[in-house]
């Protein structure tokens, strides 16, 4: 399969990786460090567009195609990761949701304001009990006839400090298991709503991560997205563009892990010659520039199918896990190759190397998309490439 960017792909692609060496790189280390929220930086990212990429230009969107989205979050994840995830949660994971299935006013109301960068949204989905089986809400919405009456508590929810509006999956019908789950736009203003403290982080630490907690909070039966019992399928839908989403950003992880390695391998001399002229240092980075190049084509397959509507889920999976293992693996052999140096702050590989952990975590873990990836193989859907 031959990807060819279009000239729009190859402009968006040089546009923001000079926003990313320009803006988000003076800062970073001192956000890291200090758990600094880049309120001037998603500013600016609002300015550029990349908060609305995936809402409809009908709503004041970018409505981009999903390849030119994995681009923009690969640049950015070079430079700045937690600031990748704070576009990818707002873009895949709230208003993507929305922007697919919410009724007109939904989108009328909501995606204007999330499009401009003057709401952000968050999507809260896993519970103290309830992670990776998604399936076993705690957190209920109970029918009162009028509206929903909501109780319960979210954690490890990005964007859950700073979002105005959230994408909240929860349990109406405890007897009908999954099918009993309903999906819910909610205010974060709203009597009843309480924000939990910072998570403080191993890595995309400027990225703000909290617990929310839910007390009769009353929500319309307006915010209910989708046919009652809706909510449950909408979270995996949303995940799979999700997982495109978070693969681009450990992809972008990598990428900048291996320019900085190279850089240094030119320039760092050991035993009368640059260290990249050693076999040992050069197989790192063959392996290295391998593995991300395969990590590329499988998150750029994925969107191609996603734009051209058709399964996705598999190949979001494959990307995903590949694309956060390579990125694990990588920065990894990037503070190796740095020595000492990686192992300080001011060469960078060692926060990415932190940054990367997470990607084999949240939305879905590693195990998750085995898991995914294995059943449907098990139904006898071997892995056939579709060639555009």
């Amino acid at each position: 399969m031959i990807f060819r960017l279009t000239e729009e792909q190859v402009a968006i692609k040089e546009a923001t990786r000079e926003f990313a060496q320009q803006v988000l790189l003076p800062g970073v280390i001192d956000r890291d460090k200090n758990m600094k929220y880049p309120v001037d930086e998603v500013k600016l990212m609002s300015e550029m567009g990349y908060m609305g990429m995936l809402i409809g230009q009908e709503y004041g969107g970018m409505g981009s195609d999903t390849v030119s989205y994995a681009i923009v979050l690969e640049e950015l994840a070079k430079v700045d990761a937690a600031s990748a995830i704070i576009v990818s949660v707002n873009n895949s994971l709230f208003a993507s949701g929305i922007n697919k299935y919410g009724t007109e006013e939904q989108k009328t109301k909501y995606l204007p304001k999330i499009a401009s960068g003057e709401w952000m949204g968050c999507f809260c989905l896993s519970e103290p009990e309830a992670g990776s089986d998604a399936t076993h809400q705690r957190t209920t919405a109970i029918d009162k006839g009028d509206y929903y009456l909501l109780n319960g508590t979210k954690n490890w929810i990005t964007n859950g400090g700073t979002a105005s509006a959230q994408l909240v999956i929860a349990q109406t019908h405890p007897e009908l298991g999954h099918k009993g789950i309903n999906a819910f736009i909610v205010e974060s203003s709203q009597t009843g709503v309480s924000i939990g403290p910072k998570e403080d982080k191993m890595g995309i630490r400027s990225s703000d991560t909290h617990s929310i907690m839910y007390n009769d909070v009353i929500v319309p039966k307006e915010n209910r997205i989708g046919e009652d019992g809706f909510g449950f399928k909408l979270a995996m839908k949303i995940l799979d563009g999700g997982r495109i989403g978070v693969a681009s950003q450990a992809l972008g992880i990598a990428q900048g892990a291996f320019e900085l390695s190279c850089r240094y391998a030119k320039e760092r001399e050991a035993f009368g010659k640059p260290i990249a002229q050693h076999q040992a240092i050069a197989f790192k980075l063959a392996d290295m520039a391998t593995d991300i190049e395969a990590t590329r084509h499988l998150i750029w397959n994925a969107a191609q199918l996603k734009d051209a509507d058709m399964d996705y889920s598999k190949a979001a999976a494959m990307a995903k896990v590949f694309a956060s293992e390579t990125a694990m693996k990588h920065t990894t052999e990037a503070v190796q190759i740095h020595g000492g140096y990686g192992y300080v702050r001011e060469y960078h590989v060692e926060r990415m190397m932190r940054d990367a952990k997470i990607t084999q975590i949240y939305e879905g873990t590693s195990e998750m998309q085995r898991l995914v990836i294995s059943r449907d193989i098990i139904k006898g859907n071997l892995y056939d490439p579709i060639t555009f």
